[in-house]
């Protein structure tokens, strides 16, 4: 989704993720309207924000999730896949604002929802941040799931057909 800073980017993914009530128009899959508890079960949500507690582990925030979610995936080796093997026992306070990206794309894996919601999921990420989001969205789409993300870097685009939405202010 491209469009300059105040476009409504933001808002629509938080309108679509249930967070905000819409003001105005419709929302429509396959020709069919959608209403805010369908788009609620069926989408995760990864903001600005991490999402996860600070007072708590890497694991131990993975863990909450994964019994939130009725995940099946093992939490440990989902840390290790987004790239924080050694980190498990570590606060998330103590984690840098990367570390911190990468605790909530492995909890966004955890997360069965078919349509991912994504606002600047590259922000604070270095390169093999970058990379992971690729290989996760790349994985997530080959499972049948869709994305629908923001994002500010051309250089940080996902490794799979992609379509463009541009919003105006």
């Amino acid at each position: 989704m491209l469009g300059g800073n105040g476009a409504g980017k933001t808002t629509l993914l938080r309108v679509l993720a249930g967070l905000l009530a819409a003001t105005a128009g419709e929302v429509q899959a396959n020709g069919r309207d959608v209403d805010r508890d369908h788009l609620l079960r069926g989408c995760a949500f990864l903001g600005h924000l991490p999402g996860h507690k600070a007072e708590l582990t890497a694991l131990e925030n993975l863990q909450f999730a994964a019994s939130m979610l009725a995940s099946t995936r093992d939490p440990v080796e989902t840390l290790a896949a987004a790239g924080l093997a050694g980190y498990e026992d570590s606060l998330a306070r103590r984690l840098s604002a990367g570390q911190n990206k990468r605790l909530a794309l492995a909890r966004l894996r955890m997360s069965p929802a078919k349509l991912w919601l994504l606002d600047e999921p590259y922000a604070n990420l270095d390169l093999d941040g970058i990379a992971l989001v690729n290989r996760l969205i790349e994985a997530h789409v080959r499972d049948g799931g869709g994305v629908l993300l923001t994002t500010h870097g051309a250089y940080a685009a996902p490794p799979v057909p992609v379509g463009t939405l541009e919003l105006r202010a």
